[in-house]
């Protein structure tokens, strides 16, 4: 059975996350029915995250197995892009090994959260960051952060509806930058919890706000109680960045 990879932005403001939810905009759902258009079958596009409402993804990849001959990529790609709403895009199509799946098949996962401080929020950010008047302490941030690199029982930072088998995830990568009044999270972990990178993101801007300590967070990490850490942060915050596959597939251009 042939087998597609296809990789896809999308701004997520508008949608109620990746999967299909019946009588809701989701992108999962979108790229099905212009699958469906193409194809002329139905096929369900399986996505390696499970982005949830409001969530935006640079590097979103799905993998689509379908029957018949094998499609041309090409016209798919500008047959997608004909039908999508102009907020999701696919950057390309191509064709994957019967075995691969966007999900099972992932290494690791990167994503960044994005925060806007200061007295003034841009008009321009208001979908794609959260945003804390107060000043922030990056530096701070940045100390909180590393405490989270290596494996460890995330259960502090699990949301309530996580269906997970285990709370144990690996993080790769636990890093703060700031540039002209933005503070931007990014992670790199193995797999991630439902509303884990939001909720550790919560957490570090109390520790931004002096709220927590910076070692607090290794403190909070080992109780494994949810109760103890941040709130979670709002999800225009947050973009899928990248998924990792290691040598199993090449990488996508562009």
């Amino acid at each position: 059975m042939p087998n597609l990879r296809i990789a896809v932005q999308y701004a997520g403001t508008a949608y109620h996350g990746w999967q299909i939810q019946p009588g809701r905009p989701t992108i999962q759902g979108h790229l099905k029915d212009a699958l469906r258009t193409l194809l002329r079958q139905d096929v369900m596009p399986h996505g390696a995250a499970r982005t949830d409402a409001g969530v935006h993804a640079l590097g979103q990849v799905a993998n689509v197995p379908y029957q018949g001959q094998e499609a041309d990529p090409r016209r798919l790609l500008r047959g997608l892009n004909a039908l999508l709403p102009a907020d999701i895009r696919v950057r390309s199509v191509t064709p994957a090994p019967a075995d691969f799946h966007a999900r099972h098949s992932a290494r690791g996962r990167i994503y960044r959260y994005r925060i806007q401080h200061g007295d003034v929020r841009s008009p321009f950010e208001r979908e794609f960051s959260a945003w804390v008047r107060a000043p922030l302490d990056a530096g701070a941030m940045e100390r909180a952060a590393a405490h989270l690199v290596g494996r460890h029982d995330f259960a502090s930072f699990r949301g309530a509806g996580d269906q997970s088998l285990s709370p144990l995830k690996t993080i790769r990568r636990s890093e703060i930058a700031e540039q002209n009044g933005m503070i931007v999270y990014t992670v790199e972990a193995d797999s991630f919890l439902q509303y884990m990178v939001r909720n550790i993101s919560g957490t570090l801007i109390e520790v931004g706000r002096g709220r927590f300590a910076p070692d607090s967070v290794g403190a909070i990490l080992g109780a494994r109680d949810r109760r103890l850490a941040g709130p979670t942060a709002p999800p225009g915050g947050l973009f899928l960045v990248e998924v990792l596959y290691g040598d199993l597939v090449p990488p996508v251009g562009g």
